[in-house]
């Protein structure tokens, strides 16, 4: 499809450029480029965005396709469907989260989910998008429990041959949660069923939830900006502040990427920040990947000082100075498995000196560099650090710092509560006249 419109992905970069560094956008553009477009990503669509923000949606889907991208969509229908059976007089009762389907629901569910897919694939042609409708016959499944639940049923096989032919076609293959029985019966599939079986046939490079929330919400009701299973999710699980329904997705989401190869992650966003969150290293929503452990030492010991060496080195494209590693006085070093991120403090007095935080670009796209960060965080109550001016980070610590001084080639931040003026004027003074620790750019 890019072929077709050969001026309009340079256009796209330019007008993303001023959300974050453009290099980071047509990386993502050359990484997404390099997978079969029906193995790029599985969006999951609920029925609420599809009622309320059908526009966006459309335009954030018709986006993806005009630089060359065509995901592969599925939609449930829940509003919907409550309004329609209501209309014909059947309640609407879920057991376990699955609704239950009698018979006399099924034309109307067959008629309403229809509808939906319909009226999205309209959305998106109109938006300038091409999509091909799949209301059905892509998911053969089997009743769970017909007495309990009536026509609901569980995926056993997934067929793509439409979601191919869509996706040589430039198209994004619009897909319905419905089902056949393999006699044919019509059944109603719960979409994060539908979800989970299409993911597991085609293994996505992404998976995204677009919700109307834009993410996960934390206790304080913020967008958490990334989850790493291997070092959250116990945690959460246990924390009061997660409900039931979030408490739900993360089951469905950990299920789901422990299927998944380890580069895998879920995305959860609001369509109007869908190329943010598929284009930035920032993101714009809750990224979730599987993740690593991190090792959190304050013995130099405990680390691969070479794997340490060549991770500052990449991340910085400068080696530190000679005998850096002998010289370094650690207070503490959060590593993560694959040393490709990794936070490096030493002390000022009473002040946690952040010496390095380094981060392979593969890295920040997968959320490692964000986990890193709030290891680092949670465990320093007064951080303090210096960054060349010129540096891009930057626009990530001045949104993680309370404050900041700028003095010629460098620039201090700091982050704490309580933290005076009167504390800060000595510290900085001392951080400014550090002497370099890596080598001089060629």
């Amino acid at each position: 499809m890019t072929s077709q419109l050969p001026g309009v992905r340079p256009t796209i970069v330019r007008l993303l450029s001023h959300m974050r560094d453009g290099k980071e956008i047509r990386e993502y553009l050359q990484r997404f480029s390099g997978v079969d477009q029906e193995r790029f990503a599985v969006i999951k669509v609920g029925g609420a965005v599809i009622q309320e923000d059908l526009d966006g949606l459309a335009t954030a889907l018709a986006f993806l396709q005009s630089v060359g991208l065509s995901p592969v969509v599925v939609h449930g229908g829940g509003p919907q469907l409550d309004a329609a059976l209501s209309e014909a007089g059947i309640g609407t009762e879920r057991i376990n989260g699955l609704r239950v389907t009698r018979e006399a629901a099924i034309p109307i569910i067959r008629e309403t989910l229809t509808q939906a897919n319909l009226q999205l694939v309209d959305a998106i042609r109109e938006a300038g998008g091409r999509a091909a409708a799949v209301p059905r016959g892509v998911f053969e499944a089997q009743l769970v429990d017909e007495e309990k639940l009536g026509r609901v049923g569980e995926p056993t096989k997934v067929h793509l041959e439409l979601v191919a032919a869509a996706a040589r076609a430039g198209q994004a293959a619009i897909l319905g949660c419905l089902g056949e029985t393999h006699d044919g019966r019509l059944v109603n599939i719960n979409a994060d069923s539908a979800v989970r079986a299409l993911v597991h046939a085609l293994q996505p490079y992404k998976v995204v939830f677009l919700t109307g929330t834009g993410g996960l919400l934390d206790e304080w009701g913020d967008v958490l900006s990334s989850i790493n299973l291997a070092t959250d999710y116990s945690a959460l699980m246990q924390a009061e502040w997660v409900n039931g329904g979030m408490r739900l997705k993360l089951e469905e989401i950990k299920r789901l990427l422990d299927d998944l190869p380890l580069s895998s992650s879920v995305s959860i966003t609001s369509p109007a920040e869908l190329a943010r969150e598929l284009f930035t290293h920032a993101g714009a929503g809750t990224l979730i990947r599987r993740g690593e452990t991190i090792l959190s030492t304050a013995s130099k010991d405990d680390l691969d000082l070479g794997r340490l060496h060549a991770l500052v080195t990449t991340a910085f494209g400068r080696a530190p100075i000679a005998g850096y590693w002998d010289n370094l006085v650690l207070d503490q070093a959060f590593v993560t498995d694959s040393y490709r991120a990794a936070a490096i403090t030493t002390r000022l007095d009473d002040w946690i000196y952040l010496d390095k935080f380094a981060v392979l670009d593969d890295a920040r796209g997968e959320g490692l560099g964000r986990t890193v960060w709030n290891r680092l965080v949670d465990y320093a109550p007064r951080l303090i650090w210096r960054s060349r001016t010129a540096n891009p980070v930057n626009n990530f610590y001045f949104d993680e710092c309370d404050g900041a001084i700028r003095r010629d080639e460098w620039t201090v931040f700091w982050r704490g509560e309580g933290i005076r003026p009167a504390e800060i004027d000595g510290v900085v003074t001392r951080i400014f006249d550090l002497p370099p620790t890596l080598e001089l750019a060629p």
